[in-house]
This record gives C-alpha cells, sequence and structure tokens, in this order.
C-alpha cells in the first residue's frame, strides 16, 4: 500500500518519506479500513518533531489519528456486516506506529464509527481529535444550560466545535478572536459577543459581553498565556478546561488565588479520555451529522505525495480549519 512515514524526528520536508508499505491485516477485534482522508492534528506534528522520545523504539511512524473510509475486512469477533460500512476513525496512532497517513489502517473496531451518508470523507477526518477535544471541554463537568461559557480562539479547531456544542448544550457563549474574519466567524456560529485576546485587559470586555456575570466554564487553548486574564473573569466554583497550552509550555499557577476560588482546571486529550466520555462523544457527534447540526471547516487538502506540506501548515501562524489529506 502507498503510505507516509517516518523513522527519524525532524523537519517535516526533511524526515518524511511517501512510498510502499506492507499492507495491514485486521486482527481479533479489529477492522480493516481502506482510507480515503486522513486529517493531521498539532499533536501528529509534535510527534514527528520529536515530543515523544521512544516513538520509533519499533521502527517507522505512519503518523495520524484521525481518517475516513470505508470497511473492507473484519477480524474475529467483528460482525461481517460491517464491511462496506462508510466510517470515521480516531486514536489510530496512539501507543502504537501505524496510523492514517496511508491508503490502509487496520484498528479496534470501536475506533471507527459509522460515518453517515450525508456526511463527506474529508469532514470525517475532522472529527476525532478536534470534534471530540471539543465535546470533552464543553461537556466534562455537568450541564451547561444557560451558564456563560467562554471559548478563547474560538475559530480554531476545537474552538469552532466548542462554540457549536455549548450552544446545542442551551449555553451563552463568549469567544474570543483576534481579526474582523474571525470575529464574524464566532458570531455566525453562535457566540454572544467575541472579544480580542490580543488587546490589554480583555478580560474587562467578556464582562461587558456577559453584564458583569463572571464566567462559569472556559474553553481554553492558551491555558499558560491566558490565564491571568481568565482569573479576572471567571466566577468562584468555576471550571477551566484546556487542551493547549503552546505559547507558555511551564505555567505557573497562583495557587492561592486559584484555590480561595475552589476553580478546577481539567486537562483534556482524546487519547486520555474515559471510555465513557469517548462513547458520549462519538454519540453526540453521529445525532448532530444526522441531522446536519454540526459545521466544519477544512483549510486546506492536500495529496499524500505532499503530506510534509500538510504538516507545515499545521505548524503556521494563523491557520484556521482543518487539514486533511488525500489518501485516495
Amino acid at each position: 500500500m502507498k503510505a507516509a512515514w517516518f523513522e527519524a524526528f525532524g523537519n517535516a520536508k526533511d524526515v518524511i518519506r511517501v512510498g510502499e508499505q506492507t499492507k495491514p491485516q485486521a486482527g481479533p477485534g479489529e477492522v480493516l479500513v481502506r482510507l480515503q482522508t486522513s486529517g493531521v492534528n498539532p499533536s501528529d506534528v509534535k510527534k514527528r518533531a520529536g515530543a515523544f522520545p521512544n516513538l520509533l523504539k519499533d521502527g517507522p511512524v505512519i503518523p495520524h489519528s484521525d481518517g475516513a473510509g470505508v470497511i473492507e475486512a473484519v477480524g474475529d469477533k467483528v460482525a461481517n456486516s460491517r464491511v462496506g460500512e462508510r466510517v470515521w476513525v480516531y486514536q489510530a496512532q496512539f501507543a502504537r506506529s501505524l496510523g492514517t497517513a496511508a491508503e490502509y489502517v487496520a484498528l479496534d473496531s470501536n475506533r471507527a464509527v459509522s460515518l453517515p451518508d450525508n456526511t463527506d470523507f474529508d469532514v470525517g477526518a475532522c472529527l476525532g481529535i478536534p470534534a471530540m477535544t471539543a465535546h470533552r471541554c464543553v461537556h466534562s463537568d455537568g450541564d451547561v444550560k444557560d451558564h456563560w461559557i467562554l471559548v478563547t480562539g474560538g475559530a480554531g479547531r476545537v474552538g469552532y466545535y466548542a462554540i457549536q456544542w455549548a450552544k446545542m448544550a442551551g449555553a451563552k457563549v463568549i469567544a474570543t478572536a483576534s481579526n474582523m474574519e474571525d470575529k464574524a466567524l464566532c458570531i455566525k456560529l453562535g457566540a454572544s459577543g467575541v472579544v480580542n485576546h490580543r488587546e490589554p485587559d480583555w478580560s474587562k470586555k467578556v464582562l461587558d459581553c456577559t453584564g458583569g456575570k463572571k464566567i462559569s466554564r472556559v474553553i481554553e487553548v492558551e491555558f499558560g498565556a491566558n490565564l491571568p486574564e481568565i482569573l479576572e473573569c471567571i466566577a468562584v466554583n468555576g471550571t477551566i478546561a484546556t487542551y493547549s497550552s503552546t505559547l507558555v509550555k511551564q505555567p505557573q499557577l497562583p495557587f492561592l488565588q486559584m484555590m480561595y476560588m475552589d476553580l478546577t482546571v481539567r486537562m483534556v486529550i482524546v487519547y486520555s479520555m474515559p471510555e465513557a466520555a469517548k462513547a458520549l462523544a462519538v454519540g453526540d457527534i453521529t445525532k448532530a451529522l444526522e441531522r446536519n447540526l454540526l459545521r466544519h471547516r477544512i483549510a486546506k487538502t492536500v495529496p499524500l505525495e505532499s503530506l510534509p506540506q500538510a504538516h507545515q501548515l499545521i505548524e503556521s501562524p494563523g491557520l484556521r480549519g482543518c487539514v486533511v489529506v488525500d489518501t485516495s
């Protein structure tokens, strides 16, 4: 099969190779998926750059966790009726070396989710990390109906879905965005107000949007950098659900201030989510897709041969939307 892989860490253009690899087989409890698309996420490019030094201990890595395609074969203990099923897959390259940047992937049948007929394969490649992370951030700490939720980076890959999940759950949403195009997008998705997180004292503008009511939930893309402002607008007993802290990689916490507010900080990553949370996200994604309730934003689609370009796009500042690789 055609696949992309790396066997050393480094820049995408230097280490990614495209060529022939052995076609996998579906083992017990697994399905073999003929992939049409593969989704690229920040965790994928960080792995390729060397964030996990032991990743290459078992040999070359075919990257990417997300993708979509059609089940071609099933292993023992999987119903034959799944053959021919359109699916989206997630968590493919977790704790192993074979991901979705290839024509085929074999993985646990639970990680291959039925893709409704009204949903394209390119959308299917965007659901694993972005949509499931956003779902967990919104729903991990109880009912959000009528709560004020702040989504920082509302036009980003996760923020885009987080606004939608929050609105579907009956929350009132404030988002942050740094330009007029992104601001308009957040409003279109349902945000009641949008503030510029690059302006000083932007937390005051958040409170202007809420009429002075403090935020009970925050969905945070830059935890370390934004924490000082968040603490100015979050309510006592509030929750910060964060999935990234790129600018400040080792944040320092004002412990006493946060303790006296009885704040919860929840770190979110799909790979480590409880299985019950994954199932809940998958179920809600399926319902939303069937009813055309979710909007999707695809920034770029590239062929498998151009995988280094896809990784470079993810690493470029200002990217908005998902990057999809055509593996067909």
